[in-house]
């Protein structure tokens, strides 16, 4: 079982981490390549490509300035403790045991716009270059023109490597655009997460993020395999709704709180 995350826009570099273990991204040339394309960007672009303020497009102009090709304990940090956003509230990495931290390092992967796809704890710098960024660069108009098929092809080596077959998809519709879904060698589960809103049942973005993490962690702590386990997820009282569900699409539905 491979689970598949959206990384996050807060990040956190400054909490104590819980593990000194440490892997390095298997696709920093690539990085090396959009850093260089974003290197030539003034803040002011930055900001209208990225449509945010001037305050944040010049901090991420120092970042894309001082990124090295080198991780260090100095420089970066674990992406999995690095990432701060509602996924990773309900992820909670910082409470996970070693044993658990050894499972998700086998079985979860981050998309990136940056760093393609990461794993737990591939030591990664302070960025920001969501997925959906009209960058133009050597292969195209955006990122998924320069991802292309590496991340797909990164994450089929994964699955030979655990003799699986299975992929989770937890990650957004604008990170898992990324993926190219007729190569996975694999079968893609995708999971549905809704709250009920006034009598009706919708997905709410705040809630389905945090749901993605609490997804994660379920299978995390558990360590799940078989994809008929996803069915017992019951964190935060959500629970399986297969009058609404299909094999690849579960849905798992929550009360009005």
């Amino acid at each position: 079982m491979l689970m598949l995350l959206s990384p996050a826009k807060t990040l956190d570099y400054e909490s104590p981490l819980t593990t000194d273990q440490y892997t390095l991204p298997r696709m920093l040339d690539d990085s090396a390549k959009l850093i260089q394309v974003c290197r030539q960007l003034s803040a002011p672009q930055l900001a209208s490509l990225m449509s945010i303020s001037d305050k944040l497009a010049g901090l991420n102009v120092a970042r894309f300035a001082q990124w090295q090709p080198e991780c260090t304990a100095d420089n970066s940090r674990p992406a999995l403790f690095a990432f701060k956003g509602d996924v990773y509230t309900g992820l909670q990495a910082e409470t996970l045991s070693e044993a658990e931290l050894a499972f998700a390092q086998a079985h979860l992967r981050m998309l990136s716009g940056l760093y393609g796809l990461l794993r737990p704890l591939d030591r990664m710098q302070a960025y920001r270059l969501e997925m959906g960024t009209k960058l133009a660069n050597e292969g195209g108009a955006d990122l998924y023109a320069f991802w292309d098929n590496r991340i797909t092809t990164l994450i089929n080596e994964d699955l030979a490597a655990q003799g699986d077959e299975l992929v989770v998809n937890l990650a957004s519709n604008e990170y898992f655009k990324a993926v190219q879904p007729k190569a996975v060698r694999g079968r893609i589960i995708s999971p549905v997460f809704q709250d009920q809103k006034h009598g009706q049942y919708k997905i709410i973005s705040f809630y389905a993020k945090k749901a993605r993490g609490l997804m994660a962690r379920y299978i995390i702590q558990r360590g799940l395999t078989d994809p008929a386990d996803l069915l017992g997820f019951d964190l935060e009282e959500y629970a399986y709704a297969p009058e609404v569900s299909t094999p690849d699409k579960p849905v798992f539905r929550r009360p009005e709180r």
